[in-house]
């Protein structure tokens, strides 16, 4: 997945349909693209440019590289630091700028699903968690799908559940990710994140148990991002059924 723009005055008109910014094959520019947390800029063979320079939002320069002769790529490591908005690419020879097209770097993080150990034990849990780990203790953690549609890579740095759940944490130790404080997501990639604060696991005092007769609310799960500095949000119905033991409890998960 890539990022979309357009070029002014000297080159043909963006088709960011896939992303991607394509220009119309006339000038040096034919795309500009973010792969992983990076920013690819790929030159024509016609390219007449001896460098490449990558303008901020603010104006001030995020970097410039120069174009080796036959060189037909250069790329920018834009991390998980960088300020979303619109940034510059701008062709040169010499002094002068040959083209220059815009493009926009803005992650957008969203929930796509939730899950318990208990319910999708086909999960990699054990790659995740180690083998060591029992089956009791994987019972209360959960996995949480998230999605960059966006144009910029993000990085997670919390993973929060309230609410309903039965071991309630507003403030997890570190993330609330298991043996990580941040997980990196590319524009268009969809990763699991696996929590550490063992959100299903025994009830605590201000947690919703199970119950023979059951037990029915709702349960939030927040992402805190560090790019866009965000916090993203989805809730969910949950209903607790079985024993009195959270290790014995039938857990559905609905949208709510």
């Amino acid at each position: 997945m890539s990022v979309a723009g357009c070029l002014n005055g000297n080159g043909g008109s963006g088709t960011p349909g896939d992303g991607t910014t394509s220009p119309d094959g006339n000038g040096p520019l034919t795309r500009v693209a973010v792969e992983g947390t990076t920013l690819v800029v790929e030159l024509s063979e016609e390219a007449d440019v001896d460098q490449v320079n990558l303008i901020q939002p603010n104006g001030e320069l995020f970097g410039k590289r120069d174009v080796a002769a036959g060189a037909q790529q250069v790329s920018f490591e834009i991390g998980t630091a960088y300020a979303p908005g619109e940034y510059r690419v701008l062709a040169l020879k010499g002094e002068e700028t040959v083209v220059e097209t815009t493009t926009e770097l803005r992650p957008e993080i969203q929930i796509q699903d939730v899950g318990l150990y208990r319910n999708n034990p086909d999960k990699p849990w054990d790659e995740v968690y180690g083998e060591s780990e029992t089956d009791r203790i994987k019972n209360g953690e959960a996995f949480v799908t998230v999605e960059n549609t966006g144009s910029g890579p993000e990085a997670i740095t919390e993973l929060i559940f309230s609410g309903d759940v039965p071991n309630p944490i507003e403030n997890p130790r570190g993330s609330g990710m298991h043996e990580t404080d941040r997980v990196v997501v590319s524009p268009g990639e969809t990763v699991d994140l696996f929590s550490n604060s063992f959100p299903f696991g025994s009830e605590s005092e201000d947690g919703m148990g199970c119950s023979p007769d059951g037990n029915s609310g709702q349960f939030t799960v927040i992402v805190e991002t560090q790019v866009s500095g965000n916090r993203v949000t989805s809730t969910y119905n949950v209903q607790y059924s079985g024993s009195d033991e959270m290790t014995d409890c039938e857990v559905t998960i609905t949208e709510a």
